[in-house]
């Protein structure tokens, strides 16, 4: 798979998902395109969480900074 920000892999998602709702393709091409939207289903989540993370972080050390002050 390409390299892809989150927000270009929600584009990318996003136009697959319309793809596939016109139902205008074969099937093993409808397959492929289900496939990599599944990838990048799991590239979104794993981005969101290690997002979701670095908040929670650094809302731990601005905890600290305000209580050692």
């Amino acid at each position: 798979m390409e390299k892809y920000t989150l927000d270009t892999a929600m584009l990318r998602l996003k136009e697959i998902t319309e793809a596939l709702e016109k139902n205008e393709f074969d099937l093993e091409l409808s397959m492929q395109l289900y496939e990599e939207g599944v990838h990048l289903i799991s590239f979104c989540n794993a981005a969101l969480t290690g997002a979701k993370q670095r908040i929670v972080q650094l809302s731990q050390m601005q905890d600290e900074v305000e209580n050692d002050g």
